[in-house]
């Protein structure tokens, strides 16, 4: 609890500390009150940077996702607050001065934060580097927190960023399913690195009926598929898995090269598609 929620409750600032002094409570930084003298939950520790920080405070970027239900993303504590609101600066949180605060962007019920599209859009923003920017983005979709198409309104609130143009593109990729670049935008890819053009959608059947194939360069016993963020969902995974197997029973070699990996880092997954090619007996 926060000094002023005790005061509130009739506690006078002596019996806060005669509490404090006899070791049944516990402080932890200036406002913040624990009513034991345990350590704190994720929960309470958000709690306790909502009082640090003070009037107007809610949590943001990846903190307010990981209060949405995002799983497996660690990362500092998120914290944004109006610019006229003066905020303090705690040790441990990160403090976001906003002007971009509109009536209905928070969840008040329970600990503020920011909503969920929102939020991912700005953890995007203030992230280490785009391929985490595009990480956040993409877990925000596959972990059902948002939508591509909310993530995609929540962009426009933004008019000028160094990472908003490649934000657009990663948006939409999702938007469209992240499916393929498509193909045609993955071969012209494979020209520019001096690769010989794939097939497209050629066709294979097996014991679970004909599929189709992203890219195939036959001579050589290549294949390429193109994963969108829907392949990391249970179901697609164990068909991916089973159409792999059958290609691999075929004797084809199968490279499975994730859609917005190949926007931030195209030339890793090209050169090992190299490599594979070489390996068949391509020239190049």
């Amino acid at each position: 609890m926060s000094r002023s929620q005790l005061v509130a409750l009739g506690l006078t600032r002596w019996q806060i500390d005669a509490e404090l002094r006899a070791g049944r409570w516990a402080a932890h930084q200036r406002q913040t009150i624990a009513i034991h003298t345990g350590g704190l939950t994720e929960p309470a520790t958000w709690w306790s940077a909502i009082f640090e920080v003070g009037a107007g405070a809610a949590l943001d970027g990846s903190t307010a996702l990981r209060a949405a239900g995002l799983r497996a993303f660690d990362d500092v504590l998120h914290v944004s607050a109006p610019k006229s609101s003066r905020p303090r600066r705690p040790r441990g949180v990160v403090v976001h001065e906003t002007r971009r605060r509109q009536p209905g962007d928070l969840i008040e019920v329970g600990v503020p934060r920011v909503r969920p599209p929102t939020a991912a859009i700005r953890a995007a923003l203030w992230a280490r580097s785009d391929r985490q920017a595009a990480l956040i983005l993409a877990m925000s979709v596959q972990q059902r927190i948002t939508t591509p198409k909310a993530l995609a309104e929540a962009l426009t609130a933004v008019r000028r960023h160094r990472r908003r143009k490649f934000l657009a593109v990663i948006l939409a990729d999702l938007v469209s399913g992240a499916q393929s670049m498509g193909e045609l935008d993955f071969a012209r890819r494979c020209r520019e690195f001096g690769l010989p053009e794939p097939d497209r959608q050629t066709l294979r059947s097996g014991p679970d009926g004909v599929f189709h194939l992203d890219a195939e360069w036959s001579p050589y016993g290549v294949i390429a598929e193109i994963e969108g963020v829907h392949h990391l969902e249970a179901a697609q995974a164990l068909a991916d898995a089973s159409r792999q197997n059958e290609l691999t029973i075929g004797n084809s070699h199968v490279l499975r090269i994730p859609v917005i990996a190949l926007r931030i880092s195209p030339d890793h997954y090209l050169t090992q598609l190299a490599r594979l090619l070489r390996a068949g007996g391509w020239p190049g």
